[in-house]
């Protein structure tokens, strides 16, 4: 049996088309990604919502590449911001921030470590494993368990840090991220604080779709379908890819998708790590993704309990349940602010409307310096 191929196709014959097609079911149809290059994507279009600022610097901070293991010996990657003029002789508080789902580092957590670093915190935007730079021979892997230990591998790296106070250390997890960072949160009393924007809880996504709208025989479906492409991957050595996002917008979308598109699809947000020669965003195996169905984020997030926990969430998103779930079970301290008029995506990069204020007092709170 020869090794995985891990490339995404850009093409596939008729017979797995046909399987795609008696598979797809879902809010977006099953395929596979055909993969681009950075400058063709330049090329496309660019109705850029005010204020999107994806790729933001600042002069008031410094980056640094940084890589650290896992627990499990893998390399995560990270970009680590610091403030510009810090005072060496003293520890700052700390943060790491986690991409959405299905993107990289470059895309919204480096926006907002860069934020965070400008209000005086040392914050990390990470690479999830099997992503951007991290390591993991299986390109876009779903692993659930891996995603959230990178939180707390980021927490042994920032806690070991000569410029950071281990005892304040908290993160933000966008999207996926956040039910990945509650995850971590659960079992590391190091993340002393945490804040999730647009959150997804990629574990009652994949089981009951949005609003709850796949049915248990729907859900069993999918699965027996993972299955059958389990063996074709098995058989040929080579994974099959979803096509969760087109590179051009097909006619009649939804949405959702022309709202994810607009972002991930156009030089607003699209972004390659150094090394890679094809778009890998935003697109997976269904046989791997079906693994989030057995992810259970929210389960005892009470427990997390005193550590206090902030959830942001768009009033017009399609995935405000998740932040409302997430509330509703948590104890207290606990905080839930609607940005009005803000959709999922507008979180993701538009510096108008993510309130960054409202970020910095919940940290400024709640990882204030403790009394010597």
């Amino acid at each position: 049996m020869k090794d995985m191929d891990n490339s995404v196709p850009s093409e596939i014959d008729s017979d797995r088309r046909q399987l795609l097609k008696q598979v797809g079911s879902g809010a977006v149809a099953l395929g596979v990604m055909s993969a681009f290059p950075f400058a063709r994507a330049q090329t496309m279009s660019n109705n850029i919502p005010e204020g999107a600022n994806n790729f933001y610097t600042s002069t008031l901070v410094t980056v640094q590449k940084v890589s650290f293991p896992n627990q499990y010996g893998m390399k995560i990657v990270g970009n680590l911001f610091m403030p510009k003029n810090r005072d060496v002789s003293k520890k700052l508080p700390a943060l790491v921030v986690g991409h959405p789902m299905g993107a990289v580092k470059e895309q919204s957590a480096n926006l907002y470590a860069t934020k965070m670093a400008e209000q005086g915190y040392v914050a990390m935007a990470i690479d999830l494993p099997f992503w951007g730079e991290s390591e993991g021979p299986a390109r876009n892997a779903v692993a659930p368990d891996l995603y959230s230990e990178a939180f707390s591998a980021a927490v042994d790296f920032l806690g070991t840090h000569e410029a950071v106070d281990r005892e304040r250390i908290g993160g933000i997890g966008v999207c996926g991220s956040g039910s990945f960072i509650i995850s971590a949160a659960k079992i590391d009393p190091r993340l002393k604080a945490i804040a999730t924007v647009s959150m997804y809880d990629m574990g009652a996504v994949t089981r009951n779709g949005y609003n709850k709208s796949q049915t248990l025989p729907q859900r069993k479906e999918k699965l027996a379908q993972a299955t059958q492409l389990r063996y074709e991957e098995f058989a040929t050595g080579k994974r099959i890819f979803q096509n969760f996002l087109p590179v051009e917008l097909p006619a009649g979308a939804d949405p959702v998708t022309a709202m994810y598109h607009n972002f991930y699809r156009t030089k607003r947000g699209i972004a390659i790590p150094p090394g890679y020669t094809l778009m890998q965003t935003q697109n997976r195996t269904l046989a791997s993704e079906v693994k989030f169905m057995n992810f259970y984020p929210f389960n005892d997030i009470e427990t997390i309990s005193p550590r206090p926990l902030l959830f942001i969430a768009g009033d017009q998103a399609h995935s405000r349940e998740f932040s409302e779930d997430a509330y509703q079970r948590a104890a207290e301290p606990k905080e839930l602010a609607w940005v009005p008029g803000a959709n999922h995506v507008d979180l993701y990069d538009r510096v108008n409307l993510i309130p960054w204020d409202r970020l910095t007092s919940f940290f400024g709170k709640h990882l204030a310096r403790t009394a010597a």
